[in-house]
């Protein structure tokens, strides 16, 4: 079946999903209070919600075509731009090479990730080189689509930075282009007929993720529930959620939520899915901490409720390395190594780490 066809089957009426808060990016860009209350409410308690009016409609589809041609490559080729064991996120990342589980169940996906510095520094490399069919489609794809995904999410965090109560640009000095980051774009395929967990259940790694799905197979935990729920695709609309960092920023008063990614479900699974996504994240000297010496509500959220992973004495970059080291099938050791991925969810799993130690 053709990887990239619209004509899909409908999402399946059946399936548990959960009714995302629709926000609407030009009433929050015009200052709409309501529209900003929206915001925050979905950004404090699930921390997802849909994003509709993003004016970002002909680059994301840009990008499904880049990610079709090149995923589509033989898989020799891709290893060419592997992005190996060390931590590296940036280049291609083959089928099998992560894990989803704490017993080392392998995943089912494959995607390209494109540093924003590279497409920034284009034509000149900042991190690595890619596959031709993205150097052929940088100009005119790549670099449209992280230019205004950087513009949509920083937008939001002008927002949020508000109504943390933060010195104004206080969020955007952790974010700049004159540093380097680990900010990227992505383009992601699931083979059809899957019936495993294409990618485990995690927190993202950086800021703020914007995404674009056009099957199901994104799934979310809510926060006191054991039922994961489909979230239901809706043309045009993306799918924004809060990372670790931001999560860290605010001394958790932003939610960075437990998501993964499953089969689409119903006649949906018969078909490749593809995603598209951009990944702002801080810069990678920027450390993960809590904001309090900045936000007198950040510092009041902290004394309220300390959390032992906020105060990780990591960099944005380490971060990002352990999380990923830490996946990746090749380096693991037992299911201590799959703890050891974790982020901001790490407060209990961290418990069954220290006790799987303890009895070793």
């Amino acid at each position: 079946m053709p990887a990239l066809t619209t004509s899909v089957p409908a999402f399946p009426s059946t399936v548990p999903t959960h009714s995302l808060v629709i926000v609407d990016y030009q009433l929050l860009r015009a200052g709409s209070s309501d529209e900003i209350a929206k915001l925050w409410h979905a950004a404090t308690h699930l921390g997802f919600w849909y994003l509709s009016n993003h004016g970002v409609d002909r680059e994301v589809n840009a990008m499904f075509d880049v990610g079709g041609e090149t995923l589509a490559l033989p898989l020799s080729e891709k290893m060419k731009y592997e992005q190996g064991d060390n931590g590296d996120s940036f280049g291609y990342k083959a089928r099998g090479t992560i894990a989803t589980d704490l017993h080392g169940t392998r995943d089912t996906v494959e995607f390209l990730n494109i540093a924003q510095d590279d497409a920034l520094s284009w034509p000149r490399p900042t991190h690595r080189v890619y596959p031709p069919t993205v150097n052929e489609r940088m100009q005119d794809a790549v670099t449209p689509f992280v230019r205004k995904s950087m513009a949509v999410n920083n937008t939001i965090l002008d927002i949020f930075e508000r109504l943390l109560g933060l010195p104004r640009g206080a969020l955007a000095d952790l974010h700049t282009t004159d540093k380097l980051s680990g900010s990227e774009a992505r383009v992601v395929k699931t083979p059809p007929n899957q019936s495993s967990v294409g990618i485990g259940a995690h927190t993202d790694f950086g800021t703020l993720t914007f995404l674009h799905n056009r099957l199901g197979g994104l799934q979310v935990l809510p926060p006191g529930s054991q039922e994961w729920l489909y979230v239901k695709p809706l043309p045009g609309h993306a799918i924004c959620n809060i990372g670790d960092a931001l999560s860290i920023f605010s001394g958790g008063i932003l939610r960075s939520n437990l998501h993964r990614v499953m089969p689409p479900p119903g006649p949906q699974s018969r078909y490749e899915r593809y995603s598209v996504a951009f990944f702002t994240r801080p810069n990678n000297n920027v450390v993960l901490r809590p904001l309090v010496e900045k936000s007198r509500n950040v510092a009041d959220a902290v004394a309220k409720n300390p959390r032992e992973e906020f105060s990780t004495g990591a960099t944005a970059g380490e971060w990002t390395a352990r999380r990923i080291r830490k996946l990746r099938l090749r380096n693991r050791k037992g299911p201590e190594t799959w703890y050891e991925s974790k982020g901001t969810e790490n407060q209990t799993l961290r418990h069954g780490l220290e006790t799987i130690r303890a009895t070793a």
